[in-house]
C-alpha cells in the first residue's frame, strides 16, 4: 500500500470550532421547543412562539454565511495564503 504524504489528517481549529457553533446554533434554538413555547411577549400583537422562530431565520442565515466566509478563509489559509 503506498502512502500518500501529500494528504493532511483533519485538525480541530478555533476557527472549525467556531464554524461548527454557527451551524449548530439554530438547530439546537429551534429543537428546545420549551424554551419558546409561549404567547408572551408580544411584537406588534404577534405571539412571542411566531416571532421567534421567524427571527431565527434571519439569525440562521447570518451564521450560515459567518461559518462559510470563516471556511473560505481556513482553507485559503490551509492552502498557503493564495487569495481567490
Amino acid at each position: 500500500m503506498p502512502e500518500d504524504n501529500d494528504v493532511k489528517p483533519p485538525t480541530v481549529t478555533p476557527t472549525r470550532v467556531v464554524i461548527a457553533l454557527c451551524l449548530i446554533a439554530p438547530f439546537v434554538a429551534m429543537l428546545w421547543v420549551s424554551s419558546y413555547a409561549k404567547v408572551e411577549p408580544t411584537f406588534i400583537g404577534v405571539p412571542f412562539f411566531y416571532w421567534y422562530q421567524m427571527l431565527w431565520v434571519f439569525v440562521s442565515a447570518a451564521l450560515t454565511m459567518t461559518a462559510y466566509k470563516l471556511w473560505q478563509r481556513d482553507q485559503r489559509a490551509r492552502k498557503g495564503g493564495a487569495s481567490v
